[in-house]
This record gives C-alpha cells, structure tokens and sequence, in this order.
C-alpha cells in the first residue's frame, strides 16, 4: 500500500513596524490554535520547521530581533518557500504615521529604533528598513482604524480552524523587461493595451493614477479582457484550494510595469475582492522605486 505523503507543516511569519499589532495578532493566533513563537533569532527558524511538527506555527519577528536584517529576512523566506515540507506565508500589519505616533504616545514606550528621540524619527526610519519586507507578504492588514477586537475578527476569518482554510492570493504587477517574477503561477501579458507611456503628459504617472485609468480605459478591449481573466479566476480559485493549495501568485505583465499592468492587476484584485476572496497586491517595478527612493527628511 502506497504510503501518502504529509502535507507541508503550516508556517505563518507575522511581522510589520512597532505598534502595528503584531503582539496582539500573534497573541491572536496562539488563541486559534498555532503554536506560537516570538522574536525568536533568523538563524534558528529553519530548526523549528518541518519534521514530525504537525500543529501550524506562527513566529514572531521585527526590528528587535537579534539578527534581523532585510536581506537575511528575505534570504530565510526564500529557502523556506523551496522547501516541500513547509508551507510558509507572510501576515504584514501596519499603520499610519500619525496612527503609530498616537499608539507610542499613550504607551510612553521608547522606540526601538530611537531610544532617545522622539517616536516619529524610529516610525520612519522602520519604515524604510522594512520596504523590501513588506513586498514579500501575501496578507497585508492595515490597523489604522481597527480596535483589538476588530484585528482579532479579521485574523478569525483569515486563519481560523488552525490555519486549515488559509488561501491567499497575490496580483503582481511587472516589467517584462525585468523577467517574470519568481514564484509565479500564472501570468497575462497586459502588452496588447494602448500604451500610456508614448503621451508624454502621462508617461510620469501610473496606473495608481486616474489620468492613467481613464487613457487605459478608451481602449475597447480592455473590457472583455478584464472580464473574462476575472471569471477565469472565479472558477479556478475554488479548484486550487480544494486540492490543497494555500497561496497563488498570479503576474500581469507589460513592457515597463508602471501602467498598464498596475492598472489590470489592481481592477482584478477589486473584483476578486468583492467576491470575498483574501488579495493582496504587489508592484514590483513601482516597489522597486520606493525601495530604491532615499529616506525622508527627518524634521
């Protein structure tokens, strides 16, 4: 009798800037049955991973980490994501400005990355380290406006009955210029679209811009083909979780990856979202930007 193979062990990274929610959310998940694990050291993750280990574990990790670096953070999520025996995702919480200046306010806790300054100068300077973090998330969940009890509805609904019924979905936006992105499951080239890039007065926004959606739009067959991608995926998404998979990454592509791509993947997202779908969203060639763009005048 043929011996059935074990399903990967679930591994849910939880991480985001200080006063984001991620002791709440891991507190959260300990709650819905994860074994947890907080500020535990890059180096040692990968010994706690895998094995006879059947239970889904969420571990803990920000700046305080006491080898956390962007590169290993993101070295570590790439060898995990090679491995067969391991399932692992990426939950990243955040805030606003003035929403985590308030939180460090009513605490009078000192921030970790400015122990001696005020709160804003540590907010902005973790915001820049964790830029190339961020990317890396398949579960994005702003916090700005949720109480506990709301943050603990959500993660309820995203990772309830111990992880089981996780499925998330990313839409990524890229160059093709650049490659395809790794790790992708499926793509749809955007090139066929009236190209924004060649009016000059469009060419320095994107597709995050209305000028640019309303250009993109006066093409008569961006329509159909948002139609039928979009019904493409409805009926496929069941299909992919019922036989176990528990994230898929889907690229739109086009030559630069500023406009018409950006514009496709965020209308796809929208509709898949209204149907109740987990999406969340990436723009490589528009991150790339960010990532690269010096830090913020410190005032």
């Amino acid at each position: 009798m043929q011996q059935k193979t074990p399903l990967p062990q679930k591994l849910i990274f939880v991480t985001g800037p200080s006063g984001a929610g991620r002791s709440t959310a891991i507190n959260v998940l300990e709650d819905l049955g994860f074994e947890t694990i907080d500020n535990v050291p890059l180096s040692l993750i990968t010994r706690l991973t895998g094995g006879d280990m059947i239970r889904p574990i969420a571990i803990g990790l920000d700046v305080r980490n006491r080898d956390f670096s962007t590169a290993g953070m993101t070295d570590l999520l790439a060898d995990l994501r090679l491995r067969g025996d391991v399932d692992v995702q990426m939950l990243f919480l955040e805030a606003d400005e003035d929403t985590l200046v308030r939180r460090y306010s009513e605490t009078r806790r000192r921030h970790p990355l400015a122990p001696d300054e005020p709160a804003i100068q540590g907010i902005r300077r973790e915001a820049n380290l964790l830029k190339p973090v961020r990317t890396q998330a398949e579960f994005l969940l702003d916090t700005s406006d949720l109480s506990p009890h709301d943050l603990k509805a959500r993660l309820t609904d995203w990772f309830g009955d111990q992880g089981s019924a996780l499925f998330g979905i990313t839409l990524q936006s890229f160059s093709y210029k650049r490659g395809l992105p790794k790790g992708i499951d499926m793509t749809f080239d955007c090139r066929f679209l009236k190209n924004p890039y060649w009016d000059p007065t469009l060419r320095m926004f994107t597709g995050l811009d209305p000028q640019v959606s309303t250009y993109i739009e006066t093409d008569a067959r961006l329509a159909e083909f948002r139609a039928k991608v979009t019904d493409l995926l409805v009926m496929l998404l069941p299909a992919f979780r019922e036989e176990g998979k528990s994230h898929l990454s889907i690229g739109f592509g086009c030559t630069g990856g500023q406009h018409r791509s950006v514009y496709v993947a965020e209308q796809v997202a929208m509709a898949l979202a209204q149907q109740g779908w987990q999406v969340s969203k990436r723009h490589r060639e528009l991150d790339r930007q960010v990532a690269n763009a010096p830090p913020p005048k410190q005032t």
